[in-house]
């Protein structure tokens, strides 16, 4: 299983999809960092004349509500339709979801009119998605939230059948679901929390994997999050001790020598 996922990464690194990112102030630079270290390309269009435009012509395009505005609602809408018209996979983050009115009204809108092919989130956010009782703590996933794993997989499977995509759900165990099959993944280390755009990063990351591999959205899924979790490993070994900007710079070290290699040889998979 773990060989299966670890081809993943040459596929990106020959065909270096274009992403196009709808995405938040607050991460964008890491964003298109992360993007260009597992070797795809990232376009940053957020302007409604062009959005649906430069979906047209990517490989995958990535929603986030990070830092979300009513500027940028109809552009998420316009990429997000354009990319369903070409066959192009959509990436959905509904960062705080749960938070706003704003936030819940576009989320909805957003699952509502547009095709996803992935949804990210923390755990908080894809429950309230899946309709179940959730706190949220502004972007972040609540305490009371995290500690239910178990409750966790069956939200997982259960928002992916209804929305017929793949989901996942990131944090100490990443958890990604089709509907049918689920895997959890062990890797990873509590250092990321500690960073802000850890999500989007991920976000961006299975936007590259599906950007090469859009006939594999949930091996693609799979094999993104190892590789962003095992560089967390990585990336606290080498700068870990130094601090949060050490490990952030050690962080986008490691994704952009992350090979089949290293993602075999250290993946924690299981299927639940």
């Amino acid at each position: 299983m773990k060989e299966r996922y670890a081809a993943f990464i040459q596929r990106v690194r020959e065909k270096k999809p274009l992403v196009h990112h709808i995405t938040n102030y607050v991460s964008v630079n890491d964003c298109a960092n992360i993007t260009l270290a597992i070797s795809a390309s990232p376009i940053m269009a957020d302007a409604l004349e062009e959005a649906a435009d430069i979906a047209r012509i990517s490989s995958a395009v990535v929603l986030n509500m990070g830092t979300l505005n009513e500027r940028t609602i109809p552009s998420m809408l316009a990429a997000g339709k354009a990319a369903n018209q070409a066959g192009v996979p959509v990436v959905f983050d509904p960062v705080g979801a749960g938070a706003s009115q704003l936030r819940n009204q576009t989320a909805a809108r957003l699952l509502d009119e547009v095709k996803i092919g992935v949804l990210r989130g923390n755990i908080s956010e894809i429950r309230f998605l899946a309709g179940r009782q959730s706190e949220t703590k502004g972007v972040d996933a609540s305490e009371d939230d995290l500690q239910n794993t178990e409750d966790a997989v069956t939200v997982a499977k259960t928002l992916a059948v209804r929305l017929h995509c793949v989901t996942a759900i990131t944090g100490a165990v990443d958890i990604v679901s089709d509907g049918k099959v689920v895997v959890c993944i062990e890797n990873g280390h509590p250092m990321l929390s500690n960073l802000t755009g850890t999500g989007c990063m991920c976000s961006s990351l299975i936007g590259s994997f599906c950007g090469a591999a859009p006939d594999a959205t949930f091996e693609a899924t799979v094999a993104a999050l190892l590789s962003m979790s095992i560089a967390g490993e990585i990336a606290f070994e080498k700068a870990g001790h130094a601090g949060n900007g050490s490990f952030r710079m050690a962080l986008h070290d490691a994704v952009s020598h992350m090979n089949a290699e290293t993602l075999t040889g250290r993946a924690k998979i299981h299927e639940a």
